[in-house]
């Protein structure tokens, strides 16, 4: 599908920017690393070659008996006595971080927090799991999170941003007082105190933030809708009897989203941070789940391990600075300010 010219000067205005252009490759490639993050840090082997057949235990989950082991439980691959197994009849290939998130190193010899090695080059937690690998699962669930937060709020606030524009009157002056209440909110404290209430977990954490986050683009969507509800084209559309949801959708919201895309990015990182905030308080993810915030915790609790804090600040630092770089080529792309003078 061909871009129309205005949208290709678009991308072009972004591509010129060089910090933004870059950015955005970046965080794709350790987006897609992260996404893979089962075939980079795992306690299970990519490929068995045993007794002449391939089996996969990244993807299914076999018994011990299959290798000749003695138990019908699923086989423990990094016990020596499964890898002696296997390594007499056959082989394994492993992942480059034989540690998942949840591996607890029992052959550390030494206290946890332990400082990085050949093992564990990250270093290992205060439980001996390995850093790197949490670090590699905590940036998926908190970009996973990012973005399920992002899109479903932009819906909901696009949608009610665009009823109050469009109709305007009472509906807009209910709306507004409505979310000057809403937004009056202590939003921190109140889901501090609705996290406390409900076993914590992805969702739970999604819906609750998603009940203050939506407000973020109405103000944006309302405005365009406000100012474009009068124009002649809309007018028009009016009086030939087009349903009002084919005039706001097909002919008021491309208009109001251009507006809207530029703040993506920005309502992104402050899902991250949200998230990131509540798992340092310890209302976040269940216990034992890789979090970023968590670790942060970790670093805070043990200052004679520093390469707890470190690590986890800077995944933190490089995602959310990525993230504001590209928010700031899409403003760029987008403001009819640079189009203008590229014009002239």
């Amino acid at each position: 599908m061909a871009l129309s010219p205005i949208n290709r000067r678009r991308w072009q205005q972004f591509k010129a920017n060089r910090r933004g252009w870059w950015s955005l490759w970046i965080f794709l490639a350790l987006f897609a690393i992260s996404l893979c993050a089962e075939l980079i840090a795992n306690d299970r082997p990519l490929v068995v070659y045993f007794d002449g057949e391939l089996y996969f235990p990244v993807f299914k989950a076999y018994p011990e008996t299959t290798f000749g082991g003695d138990f019908a439980t699923e086989a423990e691959y990094r016990d020596p006595y499964i890898q002696q197994l296997i390594n007499a009849r056959g082989w394994a290939i492993w992942p480059p971080i034989r540690y998942h998130y949840h591996t607890i190193n029992y052959e550390l010899g030494r206290p946890t927090p332990s400082p990085p090695s050949r093992d564990n080059w990250l270093g290992t937690d205060d439980q001996a799991r390995d850093v790197l690998a949490r670090l590699i699962y905590g940036f998926r669930i908190s970009v996973l999170f990012g973005l399920a937060l992002t899109i479903i709020s932009s819906v909901i606030g696009v949608a009610v941003g665009a009823i109050q524009g469009y109709f305007g009157g009472w509906v807009d002056l209910f709306g507004q007082r409505a979310l000057e209440i809403w937004s009056g909110l202590p939003v921190l404290f109140v889901l501090i105190i609705l996290s406390s209430m409900v076993d914590p977990n992805f969702w739970w954490l999604l819906l609750i933030m998603l009940l203050f986050s939506w407000t973020a683009l109405v103000p944006v969507v309302r405005a365009e809708f406000l100012r474009a509800r009068n124009f002649d084209y809309v007018r028009a559309a009016r009086a030939l009897g087009v349903p009002d949801r084919v005039i706001m959708v097909r002919h008021v919201l491309p208009n109001a989203m251009v507006a809207t895309i530029t703040f993506l990015p920005f309502i992104l990182t402050g899902g991250i941070t949200s998230l990131t905030a509540l798992d340092f308080l310890g209302l976040g993810l269940p216990p034992g789940s890789p979090s970023l915030g968590e670790l942060l915790l970790q670093g805070k609790n043990n200052l004679h391990a520093p390469w707890l804090g470190i690590a986890a600040f800077t995944v933190l630092a490089v995602m959310l600075s990525l993230l504001i770089f590209i928010g700031e080529a899409a403003r760029d792309a987008f403001d009819p300010r640079k189009l203008l003078q590229e014009n002239a």
